[in-house]
């Protein structure tokens, strides 16, 4: 009896134990493939980045720390780095404007030449890809991994260095 008692202890040691194991958020799940147009009408598709690491920020015209770091998402998106920058935001959902009144919003906006917009008309890849707030980071590694997802602004710097261990 005894050692049917310290059998269970074991198993159960081991149990609590291996669920307090690191493990990253999405590690192993493919990324919701989107086809979403962008300001200039054109389609754009996660396959066209097949073997690509890709960022993606989901995000919203009335959201301050979005606007705040859209001259550092630029000057990222502008550089020569070794995965695309894409940014997502949601027209008619989430009290985002209409995509005519956000396109023209955006035409006026400072420093973001670099920046491609997509559109998800009714929020339908915010669901898929889980976003429950402003700005969230999305990292997508080369074979299609959603790798992680965060919610907050993250400096350049941060992005850079969470690609650096993504393949």
């Amino acid at each position: 009896m005894k050692v049917w008692v310290k059998i269970s202890l074991l198993l159960a040691l081991l149990f609590v134990v291996g669920g307090c194991a690191p493990t990253e958020k999405n590690a192993t799940k493919l990324a919701p493939s989107f086809e979403l147009v962008d300001l200039e009408g054109n389609q754009q598709n996660l396959a066209d980045y097949a073997g690509q690491k890709v960022y993606v920020k989901f995000w919203a015209s009335w959201c301050s720390i979005c606007l705040s770091g859209m001259e550092e998402l630029n000057t990222l998106a502008g550089e020569e780095n070794d995965f695309a920058v894409l940014t997502i935001v949601s027209p008619g959902s989430n009290a985002e404007k209409s995509s005519e009144s956000f396109a023209k919003w955006f035409e006026g906006f400072p420093n973001a030449e670099n920046i491609m917009v997509l559109l998800d008309e009714g929020g339908t890849f915010f669901d898929e890809y889980g976003v429950i707030g402003y700005p969230t980071s999305v990292y997508i590694g080369s074979d299609g991994t959603l790798v992680k997802s965060q919610t907050g602004h993250f400096s350049n710097e941060e992005i850079k260095n969470s690609f650096d261990s993504i393949q």
